[in-house]
């Protein structure tokens, strides 16, 4: 399929798919006569998975890594499984802060239904620094 058609396909436009390849996010993508991309289901694939994890946090930097090694072949598989397990502990530490962050707001939100800030009065912000913040 062509690269409007592939575009379309995955949501993204044909100037993210282009810079995509451009950068090394996703592999070269075989191309027509007259050198029309012709993108195949392996390269849908690419666009998935690179759409999943920048939309998780991962960065550039860090797909272009993974996508050089995929390419080098099996040689590099403890490489890449590293990379994605220090990808997976950063994800999980931050999954972890926006755990906390959320249940610090049900807190909030508990005491705002339970009628604790009905006073509108001048006060200092009703929050607790973490440790070590003085």
């Amino acid at each position: 399929m062509n690269i409007s058609e592939a575009a379309k396909l995955m949501d993204v436009t044909a100037v993210t798919l282009r810079y995509y390849e451009r950068v090394g996010l996703i592999p070269p993508v075989t191309r027509k006569n007259g050198g029309v991309r012709d993108f195949q289901q392996e390269d849908l694939n690419w666009i998935e998975f690179i759409k999943c994890m920048r939309s998780a946090g991962l960065s550039v930097e860090s797909l272009i890594e993974y996508t050089s090694l995929y390419q080098q072949g099996d040689a590099t598989l403890e490489e890449r499984k590293s990379l994605l397990q220090e990808e997976r502990d950063q994800l999980a530490a931050k999954y972890e802060e926006i755990g906390a962050t959320l249940r610090r707001l049900d807190s909030k939100i508990e005491d705002y239904e339970n009628g604790k800030f009905q006073a509108a009065e001048k006060r200092l912000p009703d929050w607790t620094p973490k440790e070590g913040i003085n």
